[in-house]
C-alpha cells in the first residue's frame, strides 16, 4: 500500500475492524517513511460479474462506480455511512443472485428500491438520472408514484 503523502510502500497496520455489514475490513495504517496515518478498505473483488449496459456493452462490475452514482444522487441527503450501507446491500444482493452477468437496469432498480426506503428525495434524484428524465412532468409522475 502506498502512502498518500510520500508514496512510500512500507507501512504498518495499527488497527483492523470489519465493517458493520461484515463485507469488508477497514485498516488504519501508519507510514514507516513519513509517519502519516491513513485508512484503507479491503473487500472481496467480484471477479466474474459483468454489467450488461443499455447499449449491449459489457464491463466489469465496479463497486466504486456504484458508490459514485449514489454520492451524486444523495449529496446532502444521506450520510456517507448510509450511502455505504446501500452500496453494500446492493453489491451483496447482486453477488448472491447473479453468477456472471447482470443487467444495468437490475442494478438501478435495486438501488432505487433501497433509496426509496431511506429517503424519497434521494430516490427521485437517482431515478431522474437512471431513467433519464427529460421534462418536469417526468419528475411529477415519479413523485405521484411515491404517494401510492
Amino acid at each position: 500500500m502506498r502512502c498518500p503523502r510520500c508514496s512510500c510502500e512500507n507501512d504498518k497496520v495499527i488497527d483492523s475492524r470489519t465493517t458493520p455489514d461484515g463485507a469488508a475490513v477497514r485498516r488504519r495504517r501508519e507510514c514507516l517513511g513519513c509517519g502519516a496515518r491513513f485508512s484503507t478498505l479491503e473487500s472481496i473483488i467480484p471477479e466474474e460479474l459483468k454489467v450488461v449496459k443499455r447499449d449491449g456493452r459489457r464491463e466489469e462490475f465496479n463497486r466504486d462506480k456504484l458508490f459514485g452514482g449514489l454520492r451524486n444522487a444523495c449529496h446532502k441527503r444521506l450520510t456517507p455511512d448510509q450511502m455505504e450501507a446501500v452500496c453494500s446491500e446492493v453489491t451483496q444482493s447482486l453477488l448472491r443472485d447473479f453468477d456472471r452477468e447482470v443487467e444495468s437496469a437490475e442494478i438501478g432498480a435495486r438501488v432505487m428500491a433501497a433509496l426509496r426506503k431511506i429517503d424519497q428525495v434521494a430516490y427521485v434524484r437517482f431515478a431522474s438520472v437512471y431513467r433519464q428524465f427529460q421534462e418536469a412532468r417526468d419528475f411529477i409522475s415519479e413523485v405521484k408514484g411515491l404517494k401510492r
